[in-house]
């Protein structure tokens, strides 16, 4: 029987065996929550003029002694701009607006009392240099590097975008990915009756469900029966067309767990199996022929979500160019439970004390196959090998379902 792998090396074998998935270009339309492969830079200076910030008046200040001025024009927001050559006059503005030449001031509407052409400003009210202008090149200047390769783009890096010209972008291509149920007991979800020995199929939409939360939405779901043959002919026909599979089940090391024996046949290689950790140790990863990337988990339901949220997702995000951040630190709100020799994940409900921490309730599963109560919790924490229970106030990375 192999080694037990720590935690941490299993991280770092997954993350030093990850292939890219290449990138394609896609009209911005498409380009939502997609991840950046690009740099993307100024087009122009922002706002590419002196902007008029409120709607009222534009003047030249002066010493600040004038009080009344004449209107002698009007500069929408939208219009070419306009020229002040009469220190006693104005132009009424509005937001959005160029700023007329000659103007170095902005006076609300609010501060100003008008009679026609004449406008007189409000009593007690002092106008200042270059107020309520927002100057050229004040957001950024023509060149400057506005988004960077691996962010996701969200509504503000879809504002940069438009704004500066974008209509396609580069974006890392999303891999095709298969979610392999495994084992003959599996039923249908609508499966009526069960027969005796049964359970209905689940670790697969749960999968699917935490692959589509992180932007992952080519997802196709199949099942395998406990037949070396069968699984080694399915998983051959996946590795031909998907570029990540995921398997549920079937690799451990009972006398039906086929799937290692399956990859090895089909030039799978195999770069990890076993981890010191509970739940999840039997978990497989591997790197196929074609550089395709195979996670095999436990089928244990709070195991496959263990591994899943644990090394899954994180090294999906980061082919696609996402940075790796890790877990979220939290504290234990109350002690937990832990191992002299494995690192225990435990299932935690997240809330905020008054000063703004983020705690954690540990709510154990009582075994791997006991997922009724995961509705319940918000994600895992991550507690290290260690002879006592793990102390409230304990930080610990928090892994999110």
């Amino acid at each position: 029987m192999s080694e037990l792998i720590p935690v941490h090396e299993a991280e770092q074998r997954i993350r030093s065996s990850l292939p890219s998935f290449g990138t394609e270009q896609v009209p911005i339309d498409r380009a939502a929550g997609r991840v950046l492969r690009q740099a993307v830079r100024a087009e122009c200076d922002q706002p590419p003029f002196d902007r008029v910030m409120m709607d009222g008046i534009a003047i030249a200040l002066g010493d600040g002694s004038r009080r009344t001025f004449t209107v002698r024009g009007r500069q929408l927001a939208g219009m070419h701009g306009q020229s002040l050559d009469d220190p006693s006059g104005c132009i009424e503005v509005t937001t959005g607006a160029v700023l007329p030449a000659g103007c170095d001031c902005v006076v609300p509407v609010e501060q100003c009392r008008r009679d026609g052409d004449r406008v007189e400003l409000v009593a007690g009210w002092q106008p200042q240099p270059r107020q309520f202008i927002h100057p050229r090149g004040s957001d950024c200047r023509q060149g400057d590097e506005l988004l960077a390769p691996g962010m996701r783009l969200r509504a503000p890096e879809l504002a940069v975008l438009a704004a500066n010209g974008l209509d396609r972008v580069e974006v890392a291509r999303m891999p095709a990915v298969a979610i392999v149920a495994t084992g003959d007991e599996l039923g249908e979800v609508d499966q009526q009756p069960l027969a005796e020995g049964q359970i209905r199929r689940s670790n697969d939409r749960a999968l699917a469900a935490a692959l589509h939360g992180r932007g992952f939405d080519d997802v196709l779901l199949t099942r395998v029966p406990d037949d070396l043959a069968a699984t080694t002919q399915t998983l051959a026909s996946l590795l031909a067309s998907r570029q990540v599979l995921v398997l549920s089940g079937g690799v451990s090391v009972g006398q039906r767990d086929f799937v290692p024996a399956a990859l090895r046949e089909l030039g799978v290689t195999q770069v990890l199996h076993r981890i010191a950790q509970r739940p999840g140790k039997p978990m497989w990863f591997g790197i196929g022929p074609q550089r395709q990337i195979v996670f095999a988990l436990p089928g244990n339901p709070v195991s496959a979500l263990v591994c899943a949220v644990r090394y899954l997702l994180p090294a999906l995000e980061q082919a696609v160019g996402l940075p790796g951040v890790g877990g979220e630190p939290v504290v234990l709100a109350a002690s937990a439970n832990t191992s002299p020799t494995l690192t225990c994940f435990i299932p935690v409900r997240v809330h905020h004390d008054e000063a703004g921490r983020t705690l954690a309730v540990p709510v154990p599963a009582p075994t791997s196959g006991d997922f009724s109560g995961l509705p319940r919790t918000d994600g895992v924490v991550e507690l290290p090998p260690s002879g006592n229970p793990a102390a409230a106030g304990t930080v610990a990375p928090l892994y999110r379902w």
